[in-house]
């Protein structure tokens, strides 16, 4: 859209208005973050969608500034001033201030503040207004750069992107934490995975992935847990073993480090994140890890076949320590925790060819090596005591042939919360679904 005299787009992102020559006009379209009155003259901080532009209101300039309020839309023409003290370098002298919509009532928390002080619930009962808060936004935008890196790499690696049904009729992970619905008098269940349907597409596109929803009807109430998140699967046919998957992940890891430091770095300057450093991530297996802890923290082995929460922050605490990585994969786990699709062990099936990657104490992966014959997906299924035939549509795939595959599901508000190092996981969500929040 053009208008005489302004050089730039209505939609003109920070690096734009930079080019745009000292002196020269700029159109701007955002919201009043906050307004700072010095007597003489008003700073204005314009609020866009990826940053702030400082704006100056001069009261003897004859520009009506009498309706323009924190909160507001406002479109502003203006002359660009270089100013190393503003946000950006520069600064937009207002020579015309358009009100397009005013707030009704003032601001209920201050977003334009540094630090947002208000309690969990109260930002979670008010998240259409905290998460304008800079700091609040900021995290968000690290959130989408790693899912993009994540889109990004596994399509360089051959993979396609799938999108898979959230409406099934049986659960892919089996137990009670499944939300159960009607489904025109049938019984049907939200997705607690996209499992089945990956392995499914391996038969036809060998690499895929997919990012969704993911839901639990787990009654916790967590810091580290949710009742819906988001998933971030892939699955690959024709691997060698597990340890395939643990590579292709590993290289998905360092490509969106690499992503967020080149293309978020004011983000995570704001946040003060340091992005971790990855060379190779070490492995331990299952067994070996819990008996290092139990020796080395003097810690007794309540569980053998899980880890416990405090037990995946002393691996991460002891690897941090031994190999100075941050990231730990926890290899064969033991065949009674793991889903019925894990490959056991030929070495010993009472083990997996599974693993999880702990980052910062908290598991954020679970992956390895699926099932891929019939006779033997058949077998574990009825050790389970499962019943074959309510599997009729999965099975297919193994009956009509399938290469050696395996895989692996990360949740994304998880990693994101070890990444920009928040106490909760619903402060890395955008709106948090737990046992007591269905709204906003």
């Amino acid at each position: 859209m053009k208008i005489e005299g302004v050089t730039k787009s209505v939609y003109a992102e920070l690096p734009e208005m930079q080019a745009c020559a000292d002196g020269g006009k700029l159109l701007l379209k955002g919201m009043v973050h906050t307004i700072r009155d010095m007597g003489e003259f008003s700073f204005l901080v314009l609020r866009k969608r990826d940053c702030v532009v400082q704006c100056v209101w001069d009261r003897n300039s004859g520009v009506d500034f009498s309706a323009v309020c924190e909160g507001a839309a406002v479109s502003i023409t203006g002359t660009k001033h270089l100013e190393e003290r503003a946000p950006g370098g520069f600064e937009v002298i207002i020579e015309e201030i358009k009100v397009l919509s005013a707030p009704k009532e003032p601001m209920p928390v201050a977003i334009n503040k540094r630090k947002l002080s208000v309690a969990l619930d109260a930002a979670l009962n008010l998240r259409p207004v905290v998460l304008r808060h800079l700091q609040e936004r900021a995290g968000f935008k690290i959130q989408e750069g790693f899912v993009r890196g994540f889109r990004d790499y596994l399509y360089g690696q051959g993979f396609t992107e799938i999108h898979t049904p959230k409406l099934v009729a049986e659960g892919a992970e089996g137990g009670a934490n499944i939300f159960k619905l009607d489904y025109f008098g049938r019984k049907a269940y939200l997705a607690q995975s996209p499992q089945f349907y990956k392995q499914m597409m391996v038969g036809v596109f060998e690499r895929v992935y997919e990012v969704g929803p993911v839901f639990r009807a787990e009654k916790h109430n967590t810091s580290r847990h949710l009742n819906e998140y988001t998933g971030l699967d892939f699955e690959m046919g024709f691997i060698e073993g597990f340890e395939d998957i643990m590579e292709t992940e590993t290289g998905m890891l360092k490509y969106t480090f690499a992503l967020l430091e080149k293309e978020y770095a004011p983000q995570l300057k704001l946040l003060g994140v340091k992005v971790p450093k990855i060379d190779a991530i070490p492995a331990l297996r299952f067994d070996e890890a819990k008996k290092r802890v139990a020796e080395k923290y003097n810690r007794k082995i309540r569980d053998p076949y899980d880890l416990e929460p405090e037990e995946e922050q002393l691996i991460s605490r002891l690897v941090l320590e031994e190999y100075d990585s941050e990231f730990v994969f926890v290899t064969h786990y033991p065949s009674k925790k793991r889903p019925f699709y894990a490959m056991d062990d030929p070495a010993d099936p009472t083990y997996t060819l599974s693993f999880d990657l702990l980052f910062r104490g908290m598991e954020i992966t679970t992956g390895g090596q699926r099932i891929h014959d019939y006779d033997e997906q058949v077998a574990k299924m009825v050790k389970k005591g499962m019943d074959p035939d309510n599997f009729t549509s999965y099975l297919m795939i193994h009956k009509y042939g399938m290469p050696p595959h395996g895989g692996l599901g990360m949740g994304l508000e998880r990693i994101c919360m070890k990444l920009l190092d928040l106490s909760n996981i619903r402060e890395a969500t955008l709106f948090p679904r737990d046992q007591s929040r269905l709204e906003p």
